[in-house]
C-alpha cells in the first residue's frame, strides 16, 4: 500500500514519506521531478519552471542522502518512477544504502542482498505516451539490459523494471492493446538480456521472476479484471515457451496498480472516489490476477496537486478494503464464470494477433521507430473521445447527470490543492551551485569520461555508473555525457497517420465550412501551431487536439513534446500561424506560458493569439489571462470540435472580421 509522493525538495519529500509511513503505508513510491526524468539539472534552460512540481528533484548523492534520511534502505520497499535515467538514480540509491552499510559496520553486500524495491525503467512506452525519453531506442534498451544482468548479480531482490501498460491506457490503448504492447516491450527487453551474453540461460528463470509490470485500471470494472486475468495467462505461456521457464512460480505476473488518473474528472471532482474505488475492486477481486501493490490517486489529481490529507484518504480506501472487508480472504471468486472467461478468451485472443503482427514488423523497437504502435494509440485514443462528445460514452457529471450542488470540499477559501513555493526552483539552482562549487571536480571529471569510454564498447555501464554517482557527479552531467555518446531522440508523435473525426458529423462541417469561409477571407489557409514547452511530456491531449484542428481543415505545426518558448516562438514566426496553442499538464503554466508570449511579442507577432490547455487552476487561468492568454482550455473543456469553434472565432475577431 503506497501512495506516488515527491514534491519541492528532498528534505520535504523525506518529511512527506515519514509521515505516510506512520499512517500504514507500507511501501514508497517515489515521484521524481520532470527534470530529474529527464536528465536535467535543476539550473537548465529547459528545468526553468518544471524543478520539484511534479516530483521530488534528486540531482547528485546529497539529495538522495537526503531523500532517504532516517529511513534504512535495507528494510524499505521502494518504488521509483524513473526511465531514461533508471540506471542513474538506482546508482544513486545503492550507493547510498552501502554508506549506511558502512556507517553500522554491516556487511555491505549482504545489505544489497536485502534491498527491495522497483525501478520503472520502460523506456518503450515513453516514446509512445509519457514522453520522458533521452536516447534513441537501441542505447535505451542497452542501459535497461546492463541494469538488469547488473541487479540479477548484485541485488537479486531488486525489480529492475517494471514494464508500464499503465500509460499505454492513457494514451488510448484499448485492452487488447495495453495487454498487447506491453508483452510486446517485455518480449523485446528479455531477449536482449538473453542475447547480451551477460546472464547464463540457466539465470533466465532469475531475470524473469524479478521483471514486474505496472498497469492501468479504468473503471469498466468486468473488461479491467478480465484483462488481468488474460495478461496473468498469456504472460505464463510467453516464459515457459519463449524463455523455457519452468518454476510456475517465477511465471506469476507480479504486478502494480496506478488507477486511471487521467480518467478522473475535473467536473464534480467528488465522483473520482467512487472511481477510483471501483477500479481498485478490478484489480483486487480476482485472487488468481490479484495485484501485489496498489497505489491510488487523490480524488483532486485533476484539479492540480494534491494534498497530503488527500493522499492520506486515497490510502484508507485500501485500508478499508483489505482489512475491514473479507475480499481478500477467498479463493477465485470468479472461476468457473462463462461471462468471465469469454471476455478472457477474446483479449487474449486479440493480443496474441497484435503481438504477432508488432513481431512481424520486427519487435516492440522497431514498432516505435516506424510509429506504428503510437499511430495506433492515437488512433484509439480519438475513437474514446470521439464516443464521448456524442454521448455514447458517459461520463457522470461532464457530459451527463451535470447538475450539482456546491462542493464543501471546494468551499470559497478552502486550499483545494497542494502549491509549491516558488522560491523551490530558485533554492534547487543554488543548491547545485554549491554542490559543484564544493565537490572535488578532478574525480567528477575523471567518472565522467571513465562513463562515456565505456559506453563506446559493449561493458556493462553499471559499475562506471556507480563511480560516478560516488564522485558527486549530478543527474544532468550523467545524462550529458551519454548523450555525447548515444544522442537524442525525437520520437514519432503519430498525428498524421490518425484516423478522422467523422465525416458525417454535422457540427464538424460546420466548424470546416467556418474555416475554410475564414481561409479565404484572410487570403491563406489556417494554420496552428501546437506546442508543447517545458519537460511536460505527456502529449494525449496535444495530439488529440492537433489531430482534430487538421480534421476541420486546419493545417497543423506539431513538433512533439520538450520545447523551449524560444522554439516555439521561432517556430511560430517561420510557419507564419494564426494561433498557437500550448498544453501544459506538469503545473509549470505559469513559467513557461507568459514566455511564449513575451516572445512573439519581441518577434513583433504579437498579433498572433496565444490559448493554452492543461491542468490549471482558476486563479493560475486568472493571471494567465491577464499576463495574455487569450483562451484557456481545462479538464471540463471536452468537446474538441467546440474548442476549434472558438478558435476559429478567436483568430477572426484579431483580424477583424465578424465573428
Amino acid at each position: 500500500m503506497r501512495t506516488y509522493a515527491g514534491h519541492s525538495s528532498a528534505a520535504a519529500s523525506n518529511e512527506l514519506y515519514r509521515r505516510n509511513l506512520a499512517k500504514g503505508q507500507t511501501g514508497l513510491s517515489v515521484a521524481f521531478d520532470l527534470p530529474t526524468q529527464t536528465g536535467y539539472d535543476p539550473d537548465h534552460q529547459l528545468a526553468k519552471g518544471e524543478v520539484g512540481k511534479v516530483g521530488v528533484p534528486v540531482s547528485h548523492i546529497g539529495d538522495m542522502r537526503r531523500l532517504f534520511d532516517g529511513i534504512p534502505l535495507a528494510e524499505a520497499n521502494t518504488s521509483m518512477t524513473i526511465n531514461a535515467p533508471a540506471m542513474w538514480l538506482l546508482a544513486l540509491y545503492v550507493s547510498v544504502a552501502r554508506e549506511q552499510a558502512e556507517a553500522e559496520g554491516r556487511d555491505v553486500d549482504e545489505v544489497l542482498a536485502k534491498l527491495t524495491g522497483t525501478t520503472q525503467n520502460d523506456i518503450i512506452k515513453e516514446y509512445l505516451s509519457r514522453g520522458t525519453y533521452i536516447f534513441p531506442p537501441g542505447p535505451s534498451l542497452r542501459l535497461i539490459t546492463d541494469m538488469i544482468a547488473w541487479t540479477v548479480h548484485h541485488v537479486p531482490k531488486w525489480n529492475p523494471i517494471n514494464i508500464c501498460s499503465y500509460h499505454l491506457q492513457e494514451a488510448g490503448a484499448t485492452p487488447t492493446q495495453e495487454v498487447a504492447y506491453a508483452l510486446c516491450t517485455a518480449i523485446a527487453v528479455l531477449d536482449a538480456v538473453r542475447d547480451s551474453g551477460q546472464v547464463e540461460q540457466a539465470d533466465m528463470a532469475k531475470v524473469v521472476a524479478r521483471i514486474s509490470f505496472f498497469v492501468n485500471a479504468g473503471v469498466r470494472f468486468v473488461e479491467e479484471m478480465s484483462k488481468m486475468r488474460a495478461f496473468t495467462a498469456l504472460w505464463d505461456e510467453i516464459t515457459r515457451d519463449r524463455y523455457g521457464v519452468t518454476d510456475p512460480k517465477a511465471r506469476r505476473l507480479r504486478y502494480g496498480v496506478q488507477v486511471n488518473s487521467l480518467g478522473l474528472t475535473e467536473a464534480q471532482p467528488e465522483n473520482n472516489v467512487q472511481r477510483i474505488v471501483l477500479e481498485m475492486l478490478a484489480v483486487s477481486l480476482s485472487r488468481g490476477a490479484r495485484a501485489r501493490a496498489i497505489q491510488l490517486p487523490a480524488w483532486n489529481e485533476a484539479l492540480g496537486l494534491p494534498r497530503p490529507w488527500d493522499q492520506q484518504w486515497a490510502l484508507r480506501m485500501q485500508q478499508v478494503l483489505a482489512f475491514e472487508t473479507d475480499l481478500l480472504e477467498y479463493e477465485d471468486i470468479f472461476d468457473g464464470s462463462h461471462v468471465i472467461q469469454a471476455k478472457v478468451d477474446e483479449i487474449m485472443a486479440g493480443a496474441r494477433e497484435e503481438i504477432a503482427r508488432v513481431q512481424d514488423l520486427g519487435g516492440a523497437v522497431a514498432a516505435v521507430e516506424s510509429g506504428y504502435m503510437k499511430s495506433q494509440l492515437v488512433a484509439s485514443l480519438a475513437e474514446y473521445r470521439r464516443g464521448m462528445e456524442n454521448g455514447e460514452r458517459i461520463l457522470v457529471g461532464v457530459n451527463k447527470f451535470e447538475t450539482t450542488e456546491p462542493s464543501p470540499l471546494q468551499a470559497e477559501g478552502a486550499k483545494a490543492i497542494e502549491t509549491i513555493d516558488p522560491a523551490v526552483e530558485k533554492q534547487a539552482v543554488s543548491a547545485i551551485e554549491e554542490w559543484r562549487a564544493h565537490r572535488d571536480n578532478a574525480a567528477a571529471e575523471s567518472a565522467l569520461e571513465k562513463l562515456k569510454a565505456i559506453a563506446k564498447t559493449p561493458e556493462n555501464l553499471f559499475e562506471a555508473t556507480i563511480d560516478c554517482a560516488r564522485a558527486g557527479v549530478t543527474t544532468g552531467e550523467w545524462s550529458g555525457a551519454l548523450r555525447e555518446v548515444f544522442g537524442e531522440y525525437r520520437a514519432p508523435t503519430g498525428v498524421s497517420a490518425s484516423a478522422a473525426a467523422g465525416e458525417g458529423n454535422e457540427e464538424l462541417r460546420r466548424v470546416r465550412d467556418r474555416v475554410k469561409a475564414t481561409s479565404t477571407e484572410i487570403g491563406e489557409r489556417l494554420r496552428i501551431l501546437v506546442g508543447k514547452p517545458g519537460l511536460d511530456g505527456h502529449s494525449n491531449g496535444a495530439e488529440q487536439v492537433a489531430v482534430r484542428a487538421r480534421d476541420v481543415g486546419f493545417e497543423v505545426v506539431y513538433q512533439g513534446i520538450r520545447l523551449t518558448p524560444d522554439q516555439i516562438v521561432a517556430a511560430a514566426v517561420q510557419e507564419g500561424v494564426h494561433v498557437v496553442g500550448l498544453s501544459v499538464l506538469s503545473g509549470s503554466h505559469l513559467e513557461v506560458v507568459p514566455q511564449v508570449v513575451d516572445g512573439l511579442r519581441a518577434a513583433g507577432a504579437g498579433d498572433i493569439p496565444v490559448i493554452v490547455g492543461g491542468i490549471i487552476p482558476p486563479d493560475d487561468e486568472k493571471i494567465l489571462l491577464e499576463r495574455g492568454i487569450a483562451k484557456v482550455f481545462t479538464p471540463k473543456d471536452y468537446e474538441l470540435t467546440d474548442i476549434m469553434d472558438g478558435i476559429v472565432g478567436l483568430v477572426r475577431e484579431r483580424h477583424g472580421l465578424s465573428t
